[in-house]
């Protein structure tokens, strides 16, 4: 079985990381993809993302029609920053007969090095790598499959226009912009 492991914030998950995750399954025929929302980003530290149960809820929302989506919040229920190598390893013994794939942008394929202790995370899993614009490089010691594609999505410009008001956005499910919304997320 095909399983990809698919972390972020997702602070709010949008249909890029939608789109991402259903070309990775079209091209390599996954059987699923695990969204894993991360407690706090290591790479964006002092950064606080929403609450996690809002997270988790907007995730459900946003795969609730998706039969290979699966939300599993194995890295909230953790203390302390979410570590890919760590989440790795337990996916490793909770689907040991799985083939594990991890998929992520280009922009963090590029920063994969500066990660804690990557080379334990590529020893777990085969990267898949969408990018937005050049193909990923390839890096010695580590499996790589590459998605081209394209998304303007971006969580960050999500974040801003419901703090200016807004009560939904064109790169958002109509379900997860009614949770923002109903839970004042994002407000100033």
């Amino acid at each position: 079985m095909k399983i990809a492991l698919f972390g972020g914030t997702f602070d709010p998950v949008h249909l890029g990381h939608v789109h991402m995750a259903t070309l990775a399954v079209q091209e390599l025929g996954l059987a699923e993809v695990r969204f894993v929302p991360c407690r706090f980003s290591p790479h964006k530290p002092g950064v606080a993302p929403a609450p996690a149960a809002d997270r988790l809820e907007m995730l459900r929302r946003a795969t609730a029609a998706l039969p290979w989506a699966v939300v599993d919040d194995c890295e909230l229920r953790r203390e302390g920053p979410s570590f890919s190598y760590a989440t790795a390893e337990a996916m490793r013994a909770r689907f040991p007969a799985a083939r594990l794939f991890w998929l992520l942008g280009g922009d963090q394929w590029a920063a994969l090095p500066q990660w804690r202790q990557p080379e334990r995370l590529a020893a777990c899993v085969e990267f898949i790598v969408f990018s937005r614009g050049a193909p990923p490089l390839p890096r010695a010691g580590y499996v790589m499959h590459a998605l081209a594609g394209y998304h303007p999505a971006a969580a960050t410009a999500i974040r801003a226009a419901f703090a200016q008001g807004h009560t939904s956005h064109p790169w958002l499910d109509p379900a997860v912009s009614e949770w923002i919304v109903r839970r004042g997320l994002y407000r100033q």
